[in-house]
């Protein structure tokens, strides 16, 4: 597979296996792969491939059985696990399918958390969750709480909480995979435009292919390969 000029995620070599009760289950094997500065890149494969658990190695989430993934420039096999903590809160910002907002806390509390977690001050936690909040359309919502939001608010939330810190690289995992075609596809909207508006760099893991087709590249995790669609 071509190398993507001014990488910022190069993948080597990355392998997953699992040992199971009657020998070893290979996710995938030998992977390589870099994504370009500024590209949006769509994982597609079939369930079970190991699409999440891919995702989950770029964001120093799990640890491959060999191979490394190096994220602008750092090696993440390199990282003791409180630093991969540590740069995963400064470089990428995660969406998941579920948004796992916390209930108790309201719109603005839960996307001013992760600048809690690095230790910014309230004032400007809070002051940054509400201009993030204003990004992704609910300035009018900032102090309501997760069950008292829609599907689609909710993971309007869940954008503006990943992109709060201002990452160089977001890591999408099924954005779009528990709302109603009609929602799912603003969302992916909100996304590709906040993608370009920043210029940040996405990879999403999707099993819808027409939201696929609409990033700058496709690739398909199949038979343990990551080939191009």
């Amino acid at each position: 597979m071509q190398a993507a000029a001014n990488p910022i995620v190069t993948v080597t070599n990355l392998t997953k296996s699992y040992p199971t009760g009657t020998g070893t289950l290979t996710l995938f094997h030998d992977l390589s792969f870099t994504v370009a500065t500024g590209e949006m890149l769509a994982i597609i494969g079939a369930s079970g491939a190991g699409k999440s658990t891919l995702l989950h190695m770029l964001a120093a989430m799990d640890a491959p059985t060999s191979g490394d993934v190096l994220i602008d420039g750092t090696s993440l096999a390199s990282l003791k696990p409180a630093e991969q903590a540590s740069f995963r809160n400064r470089t990428i910002g995660y969406v998941w399918q579920a948004h796992y907002l916390l209930p108790e806390f309201t719109a603005e509390e839960n996307v001013a958390m992760p600048l809690l977690a690095r230790g910014e001050s309230q004032a400007q936690a809070r002051e940054k969750a509400r201009r993030w909040l204003a990004e992704v359309g609910l300035a009018a919502r900032a102090t309501h709480r997760s069950g008292e939001l829609s599907g689609g608010e909710q993971q309007r939330v869940s954008l503006a909480r990943a992109l709060v810190t201002e990452p160089r690289l977001i890591l999408a995992d099924e954005p779009t995979g528990n709302l109603d075609a009609a929602t799912g596809d603003a969302i992916f909207e909100l996304l590709r435009g906040l993608h370009a508006t920043h210029g940040i760099t996405t990879v999403m893991v999707t099993h819808n292919h027409q939201i696929a087709a609409r990033c700058d590249r496709t690739l398909i995790l199949q038979q343990g390969q990551l080939v191009p669609a």
